[in-house]
């Protein structure tokens, strides 16, 4: 499937472009992170970091920026709106339903009310906005709802919107313009934790500024090992057709029918993409109890997803290297700096192998080297703190060492914390909560499954990784 005539792709801004010897170019960056060679001929196909697709040479460079995560798209088009029909799923809360509706006004919408215990109220809400009705009599789940809803979309395009989620029709047909590139099957937006109360409580503020839901600001080819591994349901604009072909979301599924859903797709070598530069509103939890309640059931679903999913599930992904340089830095003994040096050192050296003949390869290899041994830092930090913590408390009652490692982990965090957030003292407190809720959760679908594969990191090794991306062109 070729990308339509004219369609552009420009260089991310935090990819590195280095002229080559021979006249061609590299670019170092993406995720997860590579090199990518262009000869003579396709470097003078990218002007002032675009690549406008014209013909087949300039449609497989696009197609390799992207898949790279090396350029994101341009100059998208919105889909005209009547080629859209909104799913919504809903079951009780006819107030948010209500606000939801509104937002949607102009577009088709079918509602999938999923065996509400007021089945009246909902339908009343829908009557007032005047969208379609389609009502169960079994509950479905949310997975289940939208399925039954898909099976009514006639449009081209289809998306989902929850009861407790604000988006509008321009959003969503902007939203619905990267399905210009035909191997986008899913695309979803930014989707920020939102209150209309003039003084949230605590939790919701920070529900509101590091929402679960959010996945930064860095747009990206959504798949396992990159910087986006998934999208939430909450708000997604699929292709009809391929959503059909797949069977829609996993019905027998009840929570993680999302990542399931993104990862069935890219495994049948379709593309997903992660849009942050348009947004939805996804309202807080009003109670402590169901804000963390919902946490611990996010978690319970790795289990499954691991089963279903093999590897893609790990939650960290690391070099042996950069492992070893982040555990001597969080052990915290007179050798830990000399260990963690030399690791940068190893993987500064595996770094530079895998680098094609630029200027500055060595100094460039060790910069890529030290980004990697912060990230593993912190995927560590998260490990003894969110995923392991029931572990990491029993081995701390034990082991001077651990509660050593539990302290750096926290001051790590707190950096992470202050780097991305508002950093407050109920922020703190909101991540330490949000990684109790989310861990227990983690631990008791293992235990119910037998399988500790979401418990898991993956060790990659850097040169293998890279021997495997198509490299040049």
């Amino acid at each position: 499937m070729t990308l339509p005539h004219g369609f552009t792709v420009r260089v991310r801004d935090d990819v590195r472009v280095l002229p080559t010897p021979n006249g061609g170019l590299s670019l170092v960056g993406g995720s997860p992170l590579r090199s990518m060679r262009l000869a003579p001929t396709a470097a003078d196909r990218v002007v002032g970091r675009q690549v406008r697709a014209h013909d087949a040479t300039t449609d497989l460079i696009a197609r390799r920026l992207l898949d790279g995560n090396l350029a994101d798209p341009a100059g998208l088009v919105p889909v005209d709106p009547a080629e859209l029909t909104v799913i919504v799923p809903a079951h009780d809360r006819p107030e948010l339903l209500g606000r939801c509706l509104a937002a949607l006004s102009g577009l088709a919408v079918i509602v999938v009310d999923d065996a509400s215990r007021d089945p009246d109220a909902v339908a009343e809400v829908v009557r007032r906005h005047g969208a379609t009705l389609l009502a169960l009599t079994d509950n479905l789940g949310p997975a289940g709802a939208r399925n039954a809803g898909i099976a009514q979309v006639a449009t081209p395009y289809v998306a989902f919107v929850d009861s407790d989620v604000t988006a509008t029709p321009e959003m969503l047909a902007q939203l619905a313009g990267h399905l210009a590139d035909p191997r986008v099957a899913l695309v979803g937006p930014l989707v920020r934790g939102h209150s209309d109360k003039s003084r949230p409580a605590w939790f919701e503020r920070h529900d509101m500024a590091a929402s679960s839901l959010s996945l930064g600001t860095r747009a990206c080819s959504v798949r396992p090992g990159a910087a986006v591994g998934w999208l939430p349901s909450a708000c997604l604009v699929a292709r009809t057709t391929t959503l059909k072909e797949i069977g829609g979301f996993a019905g027998d599924l009840r929570v993680g029918e999302d990542v399931d859903l993104v990862w069935r797709l890219v495994e049948a070598g379709h593309v997903v993409r992660y849009a942050p530069d348009l947004e939805a509103l996804h309202e807080v939890r009003g109670t402590v109890r169901g804000w963390l309640g919902r946490k611990l059931v996010y978690g319970t679903g790795g289990a499954e997803l691991g089963r279903r999913h093999g590897s893609a599930i790990a939650p960290a992904v690391l070099s042996p290297a950069m492992a070893a340089a982040g555990a001597a830095i969080l052990v915290g003994r007179w050798w830990s700096a000399p260990a963690a040096l030399a690791s940068l050192a190893w993987g500064s050296h595996v770094v530079a192998d895998a680098l094609p003949d630029v200027p500055d390869c060595r100094g460039l290899a060790s910069r890529l080297a030290v980004r990697g041994f912060g990230w593993s830092l912190r995927q560590e930090s998260a490990l003894l703190l969110r995923h392991w913590w029931p572990l990491t408390l029993v081995v701390c009652l034990f082991s001077r060492t651990a509660r050593r490692m539990v302290l750096a982990a926290l001051i790590v965090d707190t950096a992470v914390a202050f780097h991305e957030t508002d950093i407050r003292p109920t922020t703190l407190l909101g991540r330490r909560l949000d990684d109790l809720a989310y861990g227990a959760g983690l631990w008791i679908g293992a235990l119910r499954s037998g399988s500790v594969r979401c418990l898991t990191p993956r060790l990659v090794h850097r040169a293998r990784a890279s021997a495997r991306t198509p490299g040049s062109i």
